[in-house]
């Protein structure tokens, strides 16, 4: 690395890693056993504590944008377990999140990288797109190429990035068109708007379509507002700060004209960054104030439900594997995953267990390390697929021998990561969202897993 003693700062005037936020690490090692990298490789640069110093360092002038610098970097999963770990209140959250917008501004790099990257976010972050793309994904996946590929090794033979991209495809299914109006069953308790996300929209629609069920059974009036754009969560992750601000204006403005009490989210890495709208605008004087309202009113569907006494009757589970002939009651045995956006992010972790305990039957594992990100983290996995893979591998492991029927967690990207890493060891245990699980018991009907 190439230091540079008295040299003007590596960063530029615009947000650069707030200094106080920097100072209020005392690098006690508490967020180590808790980092992914960490945990891989051991290296007191791709920890924590050791990516603060780095920032510190570029702050003081003391070191460059260098490869090697901006490498610890990225290879961060921004995944905020050291945030639950850290006994000062670090909010590394923010500091991350500035240090790569710094890096996106003023780091060259290389024109391959430039295309990918901008490639994923023209891609991800638009519905419109993504749902063009559902055809030829269902060709692929319909004609049998996609399991002639995967097991003739010709996976192999592609760039590692692309190969990631195909061993995360979600097989897809019939599209869902959610209402933009759902009315509530029986007494209307609530109006509430839905964040729809963009490759859940797309991807993976049931889960919106479980998601609108159970609100409405549970008395909310449910708007999810077609004009709807991505949120920006993506972006902002990966520090591309200017089109996630813009991304988050267009946000606020669809969701103030629905006229809701609450705007519940059911992707966490989307949560996170709603809920951070008066941090990402408080420059804009048009919206600072307006970013503030909106992020007040966001919550996780885990959040929203367990702050509403329950309502629908809950019924046993009455599930089938592909294997069996016919449908068996519960007991089920569910294997319960934390998004890192849900439980480091947004502090959410027992309103999900909570939700799943109300359902008759149900046994709720736990699986071991859950503070450790399973390396979905956004676009991570597409950018570093060999971290991401080796993280997932790493959950894999854990799970096998919990003996779930079922795992449920409260991100799509989790789930991707987690079919996936399961795939690659040979294991085939069903990946759900925690709301398809109440839907079902809700919904008493037979349920095929």
């Amino acid at each position: 690395m190439t230091t540079t003693p008295n040299a003007p700062s590596a960063f530029d005037l615009h947000h650069p890693p707030a200094p106080e936020l920097i100072d209020k690490c005392v690098h006690c090692g508490f967020c180590l056993p808790t980092c992914p990298t960490y945990t891989l490789w051991g290296e007191e640069m791709d920890s924590p504590r050791g990516r603060i110093y780095l920032m510190k360092l570029a702050a003081d002038g003391k070191t460059e944008m260098t490869p090697n610098w901006v490498q610890h970097f990225d290879t961060c999963l921004g995944c905020m377990a050291c945030m639950t770990a850290c006994p000062s209140g670090v909010d590394y959250g923010k500091l991350i999140e500035a240090t790569r917008a710094q890096i996106e501004r003023n780091y060259p790099r290389s024109i391959a990288e430039k295309i990918y990257r901008q490639l994923l976010f023209a891609t991800f972050t638009r519905p419109d797109r993504l749902h063009l793309l559902r055809w030829p994904i269902l060709a692929y996946q319909k004609s049998g190429l996609q399991m002639l590929a995967r097991k003739s090794g010709l996976l192999n033979f592609l760039p590692k990035k692309l190969a990631a991209a195909e061993m995360l495809l979600p097989t897809l299914g019939a599209a869902e068109s959610i209402p933009e109006l759902t009315p509530a069953i029986g007494e209307k308790r609530l109006r509430v708007g839905l964040l729809l996300g963009c490759v859940q929209r797309e991807f993976l629609p049931q889960i919106n379509a479980a998601t609108v069920r159970v609100l409405a059974a549970e008395g909310c009036e449910v708007v999810a507002p077609k004009s709807q754009h991505c949120c920006g969560a993506l972006m902002v992750h990966a520090g591309e700060e200017s089109p996630a601000l813009e991304l988050a204006r267009k946000t606020i403005d669809v969701f103030e004209r629905a006229d809701v009490k609450f705007i519940v989210t059911n992707a966490a890495g989307c949560g996170s960054n709603v809920k951070e709208y008066g941090h990402l605008l408080r420059d804009d004087p048009q919206y600072a104030a307006r970013a503030k309202a909106f992020a007040a009113k966001c919550g996780d569907i885990s959040e929203v439900l367990a702050d509403l006494p329950p309502r629908a009757k809950r019924n046993p589970i009455q599930w089938q594997s592909r294997s069996a002939k016919s449908a068996s009651p519960a007991p089920l045995r569910v294997a319960f995953h934390d998004s890192c956006h849900l439980q480091h992010a947004q502090g959410v972790r027992s309103q999900p267990r909570s939700l799943l305990s109300q359902i008759p039957g149900v046994t709720l594992l736990e699986i071991p390390e859950s503070p450790i990100c399973c390396g979905s983290a956004g676009i991570y996995n597409l950018v570093q697929p060999n971290a991401a893979n080796a993280l997932g591998d790493r959950k894999a492991e854990l799970i096998a021998p919990l003996n779930a029927d079922v795992i449920a967690t409260g991100n799509p990207g989790c789930l991707l990561q987690l079919q996936s890493s399961l795939a690659r060891r040979g294991a085939h245990t069903p990946v759900v969202h925690t709301i398809q699980l109440l839907d079902a018991s809700l919904r008493g009907e037979n349920w095929r897993i």
